[in-house]
């Protein structure tokens, strides 16, 4: 009697988890159509790293303009353009603009143009907490790297129930670093340049160029 007691206990908790990670993959599955349905995205965030182990506490905020998978994103002083095919970074302080190619291959780095679909393949997805921020109820999803050489040990994805638009992420590194990007404005299909997404080197004539690839 026991056994079949304990079994039902267990079958009963499978069937439980699988359903919440149903409507956890629901849910990002609506925001996924979201994003898509967009024709551009311009992101007002801020960014912040903190490492209690290594009294690392960093804040900054930035901005993101993104099309497709173009890009262009102001954090730190430093601007990075992504043209579809190289990206480049401007740093003012050292007068210098690398260009380097995107490394596809690298399933681990979440570009801005990664930020709002990362989460199609690669992870193992689970609901999790919900909140109420400032009159919004956000859903967390967990998020756990399918393979172990993933230096990120877990992340948070925050969605806002409402208008499932991605309120905040949350990455949590094995090192014990946690690096949170919440999102401060969301607008969509914004009037942009057509050379929004283009580097112009005109622009920077006492720069040294430094061509990585």
């Amino acid at each position: 009697m026991k056994k079949i007691a304990l079994l039902t206990l267990l079958l009963f908790f499978n069937f439980s988890s699988h359903a919440q990670d149903k409507k956890a993959k629901d849910l990002l599955d609506q925001v996924t159509a979201k994003v898509k349905s967009y024709d551009n995205i311009v992101i007002d965030f801020k960014y912040a790293l903190n490492n209690s182990k290594e009294n690392i506490n960093q804040e900054s905020k930035g901005n993101v303009t993104m099309k497709g998978n173009m890009y262009v994103l102001n954090l730190m002083g430093v601007t990075k353009i992504f043209d579809g095919k190289k990206i480049y970074t401007i740093n003012p302080e050292d007068e210098e603009v690398s260009i380097s190619k995107l490394n596809d291959k690298d399933d681990s780095a979440v570009t801005p143009s990664k930020m709002l679909t990362f989460y199609n393949s690669g992870y193992k997805y689970t609901w999790d907490i919900s909140q109420n921020i400032k009159g919004r109820q956000i859903q967390y999803i967990k998020l756990v790297p399918n393979t172990t050489k993933d230096q990120r040990k877990e992340i948070l994805l925050g969605v806002d129930i409402q208008t499932k638009n991605i309120y905040n992420l949350i990455e949590i590194g094995k090192n014990g670093t946690k690096t949170t990007l919440t999102v401060n404005s969301f607008k969509i299909n914004q009037p942009l340049s057509k050379n929004q997404f283009t580097f112009d080197a005109s622009k920077y004539p006492k720069y040294y160029i430094n061509k990585l690839d």
